[in-house]
């Protein structure tokens, strides 16, 4: 098995961590990793779509291309770069006139864009193309005893009618928390896991807005289910919820702490990485974790 990583930049310059526990996990589990070389931002939202359609369209036809010309459809671990791109391929391959006028700026640098590779969510990839069972064999370390607070990700569900990679029932998701059992811990509901985190233009328009929303769900989780750990399947959520913390402890909206990890942070442990290497650069503190993980 072999997929390109489509890396994008919060996890590259933001948390190389998680970066690394990719790099580690998917290997580990027999699915080969190719680079594709010249791969670009997504582009995200906030920036491209809302000023120029078909330019947006273009950088994400560009990093399709890449995948193309390897035969590969490519993973992500973010939800943004996700979304953005199963959007942008949604649209060109729903419009041809739009698809025509990125063709034809695509061709100044000697590239097409077919439509044949797809953008597949790390997480959704784990779950269809190996399954939890394939995962829960290949551990080295049990999640027994620890309780995780799920943290799917907006783009990680809607808008589901674009998405190939996605939930039976978005409004009722099963596959993190089915991933997160794999590993041998519990992951119950809590009444605000649908809730968006904050992140992205939210937080760079509105700091107070932004961080109410991740109160909230900090909240509910504390109160609900007092969960150990955290895990998210996306970067941005995983920045987020990761440094939101210390703001709201600072102004004395929390008076506590729950570690947060990506999954593929948390499967990397699992199968045997070092922690210093995937699961280094957060700031709650995850040792705790890490601890009962070596111990289990």
């Amino acid at each position: 098995m072999r997929v390109g990583f489509f890396v994008g930049c919060n996890t590259a310059f933001n948390r190389p961590d998680l970066e690394k526990a990719v790099r580690y996990a998917f290997p580990a589990l027999g699915v080969e990793l190719d680079d594709l070389e010249g791969q670009s931002c997504c582009p995200t939202w906030g920036t491209m779509p809302s000023i120029d359609l078909a330019g947006w369209c273009a950088v994400g036809a560009r990093n399709y291309a890449l995948a193309e010309e390897k035969n590969l459809d490519m993973i992500t671990v973010c939800g943004s770069c996700y979304g953005s791109l199963a959007e942008s391929r949604h649209k060109l391959l729903s419009d041809p006139e739009l698809k025509a006028r990125v063709n034809a700026m695509l061709k100044s640098i000697g590239r097409e864009f077919k439509g044949t590779s797809r953008i597949r969510h790390a997480i959704c990839y784990l779950y269809k193309e190996l399954g939890p069972e394939k995962i829960k064999e290949a551990v080295r370390h049990k999640l027994d005893g620890i309780t995780i607070a799920v943290q799917p990700g907006c783009h990680a569900l809607w808008p589901s009618e674009v998405y190939e990679d996605k939930e039976e029932d978005t409004f009722h998701p099963k596959v993190l928390i089915e991933l997160c059992e794999a590993l041998g811990a519990k992951a119950p509901y809590y009444s605000r896991l649908l809730d968006c985190c904050g992140m992205g233009g939210m937080r760079s328009t509105d700091m107070e807005k932004s961080f109410k929303l991740v109160e909230k769900k900090l909240n509910s989780m504390k109160e609900e289910i007092n969960p150990d750990l955290i895990v998210t399947a996306c970067s941005s959520c995983l920045i987020q919820l990761d440094t939101a913390q210390g703001f709201l402890q600072k102004d004395r909206k929390i008076n506590y702490e729950i570690p947060v990890l990506h999954y593929m942070q948390l499967l990397a442990l699992c199968l045997g990485a070092e922690p210093g290497q995937v699961a280094s650069l957060g700031k709650t503190n995850v040792q705790s974790v890490v601890n009962k993980i070596l111990e289990g």
